[in-house]
């Protein structure tokens, strides 16, 4: 009687132990390890360009997560990006809002917008679509920027960027060297 009260007992600890509420998903990307949000999933990237690649659904809407990091000195520089992200979303001029963020050696630069996103590879052919927005991210690091961007429809994007930015801003301080 007592072994099966033990048993019942180690299999409810290693359960417990491996239950979704304990195991968080996350994807690694330079020195970065970014933890996913509640309701945020992993999916398999759709580029070879991209490291890693994450959906967020509200409802039938979702939004997409990319993660790029090409290299030391590779894929230009944090204002030449956001600058490339802007010019994306045409006309959004007012609505654009970008915050620069140190977290010890890691500067991040958050990018924000919304209107008509031109959806496409830069130079190829662009598909339109109305009521996007983009929530960005650049982590400038020795080893290469790693820039992440979430871009869907406004109201996904909108309702996930505190998650976004604090899943950033985790991984931001998960990476700096500790005292």
């Amino acid at each position: 009687m007592r072994t099966g009260f033990a048993a019942i007992a180690f299999f409810g600890i290693i359960a417990g132990a491996f239950s979704p509420e304990t195991r968080a998903e996350s994807v690694k990307v330079e020195a970065f390890t970014f933890v996913v949000p509640d309701g945020w999933r992993s999916v398999t990237p759709s580029s070879p360009m991209r490291k890693a690649q994450l959906e967020v659904a509200r409802g039938p809407e979702k939004a997409e997560v990319t993660f790029f990091h090409f290299g030391a000195e590779q894929g230009g520089s944090a204002a030449d990006n956001v600058a490339r992200w802007y010019a994306q979303f045409p006309g959004s001029g007012e609505k654009r809002t970008t915050e620069n963020v140190q977290i010890g050696p890691v500067k991040i630069t958050f990018a924000m917008t919304e209107g008509t996103f031109n959806s496409g590879m830069p130079g190829g052919p662009t598909t339109p679509m109305a009521d996007y927005a983009l929530c960005g991210a650049i982590l400038e690091t020795a080893t290469g920027n790693v820039f992440v961007k979430m871009t869907g429809p406004n109201a996904v994007v909108k309702a996930s960027t505190e998650a976004f930015k604090k899943m950033i801003s985790d991984a931001a301080k998960g990476a700096a060297p500790k005292a």
